[in-house]
């Protein structure tokens, strides 16, 4: 694996191709913002050939660059892929954003990955591995997606490869510290005036070799008299960990007798449980010095991803139906079988249009050929089922904004496909003939909403065109237009998210939006008995208006919407107008009695009424209801009703404490709580949803990142009084 003394370096100016799935490595980055992700992608680039020493592909233009945004931002905030070509095989990268806000696009990564790299920073020791990144590899565990760990930064003064190894396995390696161990120690250069000695290469504990990087090239040499005490203890430790969670039971009874374990069986043995998802090896990496052609690490680990990690072979198919629910055998990572792809990223070029980044599990994927489009189960999204035929344009591989064309994608291969222009983030791409639908990966839950209204009439005409294409690249946005409030809200996952929304709509589509106080769906009922008199009496000259109508509204328990009943009696209201009181007194309902909220949970009895043989009329007995309502609220105490939510917090149980007494202080009623694997707490309670709307913002900052809540609507529960003074004065007012 890494102790592999010749590398075999793609060359640079070529595209990575991959003609079978078990020449295809599928690996994803992981770490959170500043843990050096970025730097280490274009760091394998260099080392692979696929940039220059600066850094550069041929137009100029870095690996990673990708949306200008991002420079705006100055971080990343999209999925991004880099393929190389590393001894033989095609390395598909997955650079992930890492801040939590993005965190669907780690998702699409991972959906996208046979494996992942966690990246961790030496300078920021334990504080550097996150509780969202500890979620993460909880994730990855759950599926048994094989994960190694890379320690970078090493060139900072505070950092301690060791103590880093160690905050790793305490933090990876809670069932078995001894499956997160190191395959590479760092050598120290001398000592500088700070006191601090730079990283200057790596020594293999397997190979027992040295691999200097202090001239600008890699050098293998053996190990120095004085370096083997160095490496001995924790050469030990690797062997007997990898022997632990060998599948050759004997191999630990030879060790333990003494036997001398061969090179080649521990390499298999460890490249074995790598790929099986139940070992995990620590590497280090530094960037390239000024003037080298590799960084520190960057080697070791290319050895590893093409050596340890697992084909796309290896790795099972999301599980596939037809877009009917008819369920279809499982796929299999066959170029010749069916084909099944899934758009994991779509993105719009102002050049190209739409582009997607597709993962093909089955079959082969050509320019120029008809697919069928299936997206089905995110309209509660804004994204509405759809099936269609669409054409594939050109098939491309992206290096910085470069698109170099591809002949063909593979099954377990990446691909970028343009022109698709209704396929959406999540779709599955299949033949025309044979119509597949995989099953979705877990989006998270967009519980941010942000209100907004087109700054101009110009912008109001785009608007609409802009927030759907935004949405289509977006599955963790959900678009919602508000029938009760007359909003449209679009949900996101934190501030930032929302940030990078607005600049999208601003810059990407030209729309400019304003930001507006988002409202909750209130209600109102009434507190007690009234009555009401609907009196609707005008002449103007040929037929008039006559209608004359009593009701008595009293309150119903909650969830009993309107009740209408007729107690008329001797034909005061003849039979064909009774409905048109009905009619009336609900469309009174749906506009509200006090501040203009929808009224529920009331019964009304039409009592009494006039009519006018010719000046009778539908229209009349309904203003006459309206009106009859709108008399019998004046005389009444109405409650204005807010929504509460069932709401659900995980979290580390050191936070619990903080989140209950946050909730409390929301008004929130907490309902019960229970211990959930890892160290954490389920707290349930009920909380009215207008003190919640920034709790995803809030609860992140409550718990540093590591909690997670979901909500859902439990009912409507009356307002304190002050509250609802202080709407119903903003009502009056047009606030």
């Amino acid at each position: 694996m890494g102790d592999k003394a010749n590398a075999h370096p793609g060359a640079a100016g070529r595209a990575a191709t991959a003609d079978h799935p078990a020449s295809v490595r599928n690996v994803v980055l992981v770490g959170h913002s500043g843990s050096g992700k970025t730097t280490l992608v274009e760091a394998l680039a260099l080392t692979a050939g696929a940039v220059n020493r600066a850094g550069r592909v041929e137009d100029g233009t870095s690996v990673s660059d990708y949306d200008d945004i991002e420079h705006r931002q100055q971080r990343s905030v999209q999925l991004s892929l880099v393929p190389v070509a590393w001894g033989g095989y095609k390395i598909n990268i997955l650079d992930t954003p890492g801040y939590a806000d993005f965190v669907g696009e780690l998702r699409a990564g991972l959906r996208a990955a046979d494996a992942a790299l966690f990246v961790v920073s030496a300078a920021e020791g334990a504080e550097g591995i996150t509780g969202a990144t500890r979620m993460v590899w909880e994730e990855c565990a759950a599926v048994g997606m094989p994960r190694a760990i890379v320690v970078t930064h090493l060139e900072a003064a505070r950092a301690d490869f060791t103590d880093m190894t160690r905050c790793c396995a305490e933090a990876f390696g809670a069932d078995d510290p001894d499956a997160v161990l190191p395959l590479y120690l760092p050598l120290h250069g001398e000592q500088g005036p700070d006191g601090h000695a730079p990283v200057t290469g790596l020594v293999g504990l397997l190979s027992q070799r040295v691999f200097d990087y202090a001239s600008g090239e890699r050098k293998e040499s053996e190990p120095g008299a004085d370096q083997l005490p160095l490496i001995e203890e924790a050469r030990n430790k690797l062997i007997e960990g990898i022997i632990a969670e060998s599948e050759d039971e004997s191999l630990m009874d030879r060790y333990l007798s003494g036997a001398d374990i061969d090179y080649d069986t521990l390499v298999q043995d460890l490249e074995r449980a790598v790929a099986r998802g139940i070992f995990h090896p620590v590497l280090a990496a530094a960037p390239a010095a000024e003037g080298a052609r590799q960084g520190i690490g960057t080697v070791e680990l290319l050895e590893l991803i093409t050596g340890g990690f697992p084909t796309p072979l290896e790795h099972p198919a999301p599980a596939v139906t037809t877009p009917a629910g008819k369920p279809r055998p499982a796929l299999t990572c066959d170029p010749e079988g069916p084909l099944a792809a899934e758009v994991v990223k779509t993105a719009s070029d102002p050049y190209v249009g739409r582009i997607s980044l597709v993962r093909v599990f089955s079959g082969t994927l050509r320019p120029d050929e008809t697919v069928h489009v299936s997206g089905h189960g995110l309209a509660d999204r804004g994204h509405e089922d759809h099936d269609v035929d669409e054409r594939v344009g050109a098939l491309s591989s992206p290096f910085g904004k470069q698109q170099r064309t591809l002949s063909q994608a593979i099954a377990g291969d990446l691909a970028c496909v343009a022109k698709l222009g209704r396929a959406e983030t999540g779709d599955t791409l299949s033949a025309k003939d044979d119509p597949l639908l995989m099953e979705p990966w877990d989006m998270p839950d967009p519980l941010l909403p942000l209100a907004i209204e087109a700054h101009s009439k110009a912008d109001e005409d785009k608007l609409s065109q802009g927030l759907s294409r935004l949405v289509a690249e977006d599955p963790t946005m959900r678009l919602e237009q508000n029938q009760d409030t007359h909003q449209v809200v679009l949900w996101c996952l934190g501030e930032a998210h929302a940030d990078v929304a607005l600049e999208r709509l601003r810059n990407r589509y030209g729309v400019q939006v304003d930001l507006v106080p988002h409202k909750v769906s209130l209600r109102e009922t009434f507190g007690g008995k009234s009555t009401g008199r609907g009196r609707h009496v005008k002449q103007s000259g040929g037929h008039g208006q006559f209608a004359i109508c009593e009701i008595e509204v009293e309150p119903l328990p909650g969830g009993s919407g309107i009740e209408f009943v007729d107690k008329v009696v001797g034909g005061a209201v003849p039979r064909q107008f009774i409905p048109s009181v009905e009619k009336g007194i609900r469309a009174q309902a749906a506009k509200g009695v006090a501040a203009g909220y929808q009224l529920i949970d009331v019964r009304v009895t039409l009592l009494d009424g006039k009519a006018h043989s010719v000046d009778s009329s539908d229209a009349a007995f309904q203003t006459a209801g309206a009106l009859a309502l709108r008399e019998a609220a004046a005389d009444a105490t109405i409650h204005l009703l807010e929504p509460v939510a069932e709401v659900r917090v995980l979290v580390g149980d050191e936070h619990v404490g903080s989140v209950m007494s946050d909730l409390s202080g929301r008004r929130g009623r907490v309902v019960g709580t229970e211990q959930a694997p890892g160290g954490r707490t389920l707290v349930r309670a009920e909380v009215p949803e207008i003190e919640i709307g920034r709790y995803a913002v809030d609860l992140r900052s409550l718990s540093q990142g590591t909690a997670r809540f979901s909500r859902c609507y439990a009912r409507h529960e009356p307002m304190p009084p002050q509250l609802s003074q202080k709407i119903r004065e903003q009502a009056e007012n047009g606030v």
